[in-house]
């Protein structure tokens, strides 16, 4: 549903303008003054404003000024009387979309506001197609030749033209949510949004209220009217990775919503129908979770239309010197090198390790081999010493299990870490299973990174970062620089 902001210090305009405009349909918030309409812009996510050009304090012209210095892609309609039309022409020059003569025809102003909102989702769009437009093209160059990627092509081919619902599954690091995206930009949809969720990444009331939006005043914090991601993918595809850690009422709601495409946003009454395209990932094995009791096996079998497994990548060693190659022209390109070649010795411990993190690890096993280099090659020393001298191969029970960091060698003096749940913590250190094991990867890799220790963590970065953060404070680690280029290395504690 669009939202439109109308401002006027006259009040039966407001009342006018609210009751037009919401027969038409449309979400309408109203302001007496430019003042409070600017608190309205940056609480509501607007679709157009309509304003007044002359009112006391800030006029029309100042309030579209300050508008433009927001959102300079909101479009704003400005009313103004017969005396005032060069007026009205110089707020277009400045940026206005158009502007409306008082007392004004229904059915002009009706058309106005169409065109208005029109015009802002295509600027949305174009936005979204901008930034998309180098990974979209990506999107044929997944990397792979082995047989089971071959197959996995032929699927995408396949499934991608149609509007069936996906289900993808493999281990954490395999790719899912590229394949995703690669279903996404060869269907129909392609020109319009893919949205992306992380379900395991947020606590169950922000998941819902990420998904479906609120109310204004839904809940405590809820300040503002927001559009929820169903919303957002309307026309395009909403992709939700790590559905199986969605609590069961909101397997249920989300049940109801892929049933009906049919929702209400959280505080909300009013039913809203979207038309949206759904893919889900899980690194579990939901036939399991179903047996378990812990996912509703009818919302398994409503996602489980088309399902595509990715194999893990020491099923398909045939495609890691392409993947290397790959990761070495990316890096190489971001660090201002010529292009690093790979000793043949090395490229053989990268063919015997095992990859529990799969394609993700891999990346970051190059990208350090890139930086630790001598800019020219790169040799088994350069490598890390879990890859340089691998132990016996690892095979996952499940999905989750197979974290590159879970697996890293332990103390040989706690031999009950792996009884351990992720969230307890060992006593006589105050710390997490994988905050210790850590220092090991920190001592053979010299340093990690936020974004390393969230994803062989397979946790949310934000997650990732308070854990690392508990460790700094408490001297087991230390921050050396800021940003992204943050990294984290060994402190004065350690246990």
């Amino acid at each position: 549903m669009e939202s439109i902001l109308i401002v006027d210090d006259e009040k039966n305009y407001l009342l006018i303008l609210e009751d037009l405009l919401s027969e038409e349909g449309y979400q309408v918030v109203t302001a007496e003054s430019a003042e409070k309409g600017l608190e309205i812009v940056v609480e509501y996510d607007l679709d157009a404003v309509i304003t007044d050009m002359k009112m006391p304090g800030m006029d029309g012209m100042a309030f579209l000024e300050r508008i433009h210095i927001q959102n300079p892609d909101l479009p704003i309609i400005m009313m103004t009387a017969y005396g005032s039309v060069e007026k009205a022409v110089e707020a277009m020059r400045k940026g206005a979309f158009d502007y409306i003569l008082k007392p004004f025809k229904n059915e002009e102003l009706k058309l106005t506001v169409r065109k208005a909102i029109d015009h802002h989702l295509l600027v949305c769009r174009n936005r979204y197609l901008t930034r998309e437009l180098q990974e979209r093209y990506q999107f044929g160059k997944i990397i792979g030749k082995s047989a089971s990627m071959q197959r996995i092509y032929q699927l995408i081919e396949k499934v991608a033209p149609s509007k069936a619902t996906v289900l993808i599954t493999g281990e954490s690091g395999t790719g899912k949510e590229l394949i995703a995206r690669a279903i996404h930009f060869n269907s129909p949809r392609r020109e319009l949004p893919f949205i992306s969720v992380n379900c395991g990444a947020l606590p169950e009331t922000l998941l819902e209220s990420e998904l479906f939006g609120h109310e204004r005043g839904a809940f405590s914090g809820a300040v503002n009217l927001r559009k929820g991601r169903f919303e957002l993918a309307h026309e395009g595809t909403l992709f939700l990775d790590e559905i199986s850690e969605m609590s069961p009422p909101l397997q249920v709601k989300l049940l109801r919503v892929l049933q009906e495409m049919e929702f209400e946003r959280v505080g909300g009454s009013q039913t809203l129908r979207v038309d949206v395209r759904m893919v889900a990932a899980s690194n579990r094995i939901l036939k399991e979770e179903v047996a378990q009791r812990r996912f509703r096996s009818d919302l398994y079998y409503r996602l489980n239309v088309v399902h595509v497994h990715l194999p893990p990548l020491r099923d398909r060693t045939d495609d890691i010197p392409l993947l290397v190659n790959h990761f070495l022209a990316k890096y190489s390109q971001e660090g201002n090198h010529s292009l690093i070649i790979i000793e043949p010795e090395a490229l053989r411990r990268l063919l015997d390790y095992s990859w529990p993190g799969n394609v993700r690890e891999l990346e970051n096993v190059i990208e350090r081999a890139v930086i630790l280099s001598n800019g020219e090659r790169i040799m088994v020393k350069d490598l890390p010493q879990e890859v340089r001298e691998p132990g016996p191969s690892v095979r996952s029970q499940d999905y989750r299990e197979n974290s590159a960091l879970e697996k890293a060698a332990a103390p040989t003096d706690i031999k009950s870490i792996g009884d351990l749940s992720p969230s307890d913590r060992l006593p006589q250190w105050n710390l997490r299973p994988r905050q210790l094991r850590t220092i090991d990867v920190i001592k053979n890799h010299g340093f990690i990174t936020n974004k390393y220790y969230s994803q062989l963590s397979d946790i949310s970065e934000r997650q990732a970062l308070r854990e690392l953060t508990e460790m700094v404070d408490s001297g087991v680690l230390q921050r050396i620089g800021k940003g992204r280029a943050c990294r984290y290395i060994l402190g004065t504690e350690n246990p």
